[in-house]
């Protein structure tokens, strides 16, 4: 079946349909890993995004339903170069288009996603939409330019979990790293899921962490009355300025004194928290491959992100440290208050999908917590 992407700039592209039939908008990105597209598509802070792969080919390796990171796909929609009908992997239970097709998924293929992902970077990240069958796509653009633009936009509500719920620990990962240290004794941490990847309870749970979940408007206090050993804030979708209920949250939480640890939109929302203030990128940083240096010790990591606003070192406090910088742009990456046991960085250390450098971060927060004095 033919597919149509129009872009709000008056551009469109004409493919195949690779999922459900239909017509779904949004913000259209690109992400420049290799693989994990799994991952990517059940990732909460692509909400309201319609992802590029630049990788050529998608698919090939199938779909595993222990790999979602999420409890179903979260984006708006997928654009590919090469969908591949053959999924050749011992643990994949189905192809990419069946999955995409079963979760109503509107996806387009056969898309020159170079020249694509050329006009992203040079116009910046911008509003389409993907219809399939027989459509105008004039007509199209004009409902592009109708879509809600992604500054402004508190997606997280959309996101977030209903009630709070005690993580369940999982079954051991062979593929994910072994941790250097576990905890000297089960610790408590508190999470607020404005969209939160499911690698990081992982992750957490690996390192002998307990984590109960809570809704993102939770009062801080409900958090602070369990007594936890630690607060952590998770990544999620759309704009931290308007999220103006987490900020607020996230105060209370600098000013008790627990350990407080935050992951992308924590980051942020954590920064905001601190006096600081955030704007939107060109296209923003979506892959698995981003070099970013650890200001203290010199060390390079290559690390997995997903964001497109980005903290403004200008407006940051003195008493709140910049320690990891991006090596393509230079914009902040990772932040640590001088006083506090606060901390958070802008990339994703639990990867899924992405390399391992940046595992260490969860030992930092597993210190942090150990040597708090309550």
């Amino acid at each position: 079946m033919k597919a149509t992407l129009a872009l709000e700039n008056g551009i469109w592209y004409d493919g195949e349909s690779a999922g459900a039939a239909g017509e779904t908008s949004g913000e259209v990105v690109f992400n420049t890993s290799m693989t994990g597209y799994q991952e990517i598509l059940t990732d909460p802070s692509y909400s309201g995004q319609i992802v590029t792969m630049t990788s050529a080919q998608i698919g090939n390796y199938g779909i595993t339903p222990e790999d979602g990171e999420s409890r179903g796909i979260q984006i708006a929609g997928f654009i590919v170069r090469d969908e591949s009908p053959i999924a050749s992997n011992w643990r994949s239970e189905s192809t990419l288009r069946d999955y995409l097709t079963r979760n109503g998924i509107v996806a387009i293929s056969d898309v020159d996603t170079r020249a694509l992902t050329r006009v992203l970077r040079s116009s910046g990240v911008m509003r389409g939409v993907i219809a399939t069958g027989d459509v105008d796509p004039r007509e199209l653009v004009e409902k592009a330019r109708a879509v809600p633009a992604m500054e402004g936009s508190d997606l997280v509500l959309g996101v977030t979990c209903d009630a709070p719920f005690d993580w369940m620990p999982e079954p051991s990962d062979e593929f994910a790293p072994v941790p250097e240290r576990l905890a000297g004794r089960r610790l408590k941490i508190a999470a607020y899921d404005f969209g939160m990847k499911w690698n990081i309870l992982r992750r957490f749970n690996a390192y002998g962490c307990d984590v109960r979940v809570y809704p993102a408007t939770t009062p801080a206090a409900e958090l602070l009355n369990s007594a936890p050993d630690g607060v952590f804030l998770s990544n999620g979708p759309g704009d931290p300025a308007v999220l103006s209920y987490a900020i607020r949250n996230a105060r209370e939480l600098v000013a008790a004194e627990v350990p407080v640890f935050g992951i992308c939109l924590g980051h942020q929302i954590l920064s905001l928290a601190l006096g600081g203030s955030t704007y939107k990128l060109k296209f923003g940083h979506r892959g698995a491959n981003h070099p970013v240096k650890e200001l203290e010790t010199g060390k390079v990591e290559i690390t997995s992100q997903n964001h497109g606003f980005a903290v403004d070192a200008e407006t940051l406090p003195s008493d709140v440290k910049v320690t990891h910088l991006n090596l393509y742009d230079g914009t902040v990456e990772g932040l640590r208050h001088e006083t506090k046991p606060v901390f958070c960085v802008q990339y994703h250390p639990e990867a899924a999908p992405g390399p391992h450098d940046a595992d260490y971060l969860f030992q930092q927060f597993i210190d942090a917590m150990e040597t708090r004095t309550p």
